[in-house]
């Protein structure tokens, strides 16, 4: 009996295997790790997905959350399925707006006039049943008061106006030593032959 059941299940496991009947499903979720927004401005949160499964407009669920940076809990912000489902109440309402298009793979929204209230996380959620296992994507959006330049444009700048103060340095040597020289060359030209004295009892 227990040779039987053995047998059974070597079986069951060799036809899976030849077969392929046994297939793991799952949305895979592409978004920045970290956006940048200045106080007032509008901001695109870009989320683009890949599923194994075919995509119509009725299949795929999209749901937007926010978990601010002093709390554990998510917040809603945004619905998505077969049409944009936009917040009817608290910090969200009238800010967020769909930017996305389901056929292409891309479920972004964008937040209008962010104040430093949408400092933290947000999470981008997608479904394609039978697609409905995978991670979840994540953006932390930091709402400044200005644009912040990064280092690398502040090596790039500094670099430039080094360069920049070199030839300008460089300009003025040469302009300098040409003036000189030219000065020298007027001065040979204008100035008198002077008459060579000659010993009268030498012939």
């Amino acid at each position: 009996m227990w040779v039987t059941v053995m047998s059974m299940g070597f079986c069951s496991h060799l036809f899976v295997i030849v077969t392929g009947v046994r297939h793991v499903s799952g949305i895979e979720i592409y978004t920045a790790k970290e956006v940048e927004a200045v106080n007032g401005t509008n901001v695109k949160l870009k989320c683009t997905f890949s599923s194994t499964q075919p995509l119509s407009a009725k299949s795929v669920t999209v749901s937007w959350n926010f978990r601010s940076i002093n709390s554990a809990t998510d917040e809603s912000v945004f619905y998505y399925h077969e049409a944009p489902y936009p917040p009817q109440t608290g910090r969200f309402k009238d800010r967020a707006v769909w930017s996305g298009d389901i056929m292409r793979r891309d479920v972004s929204i964008t937040l209008h006039d962010v104040p430093p209230t949408f400092n933290g996380t947000y999470i981008c959620q997608v479904r394609n049943p039978p697609d409905v296992h995978g991670s979840n994507g994540e953006i932390i959006l930091k709402v400044v008061k200005k644009a912040t330049i990064s280092e690398i444009g502040i090596l790039a700048a500094a670099v430039g106006g080094a360069c920049g103060v070199i030839l300008i340095l460089l300009g003025i040597f040469v302009a300098v030593k040409y003036y000189r020289r030219k000065h020298m060359s007027t001065d040979i030209e204008m100035r008198p032959r002077e008459h060579v004295w000659k010993d009268p009892t030498v012939w």
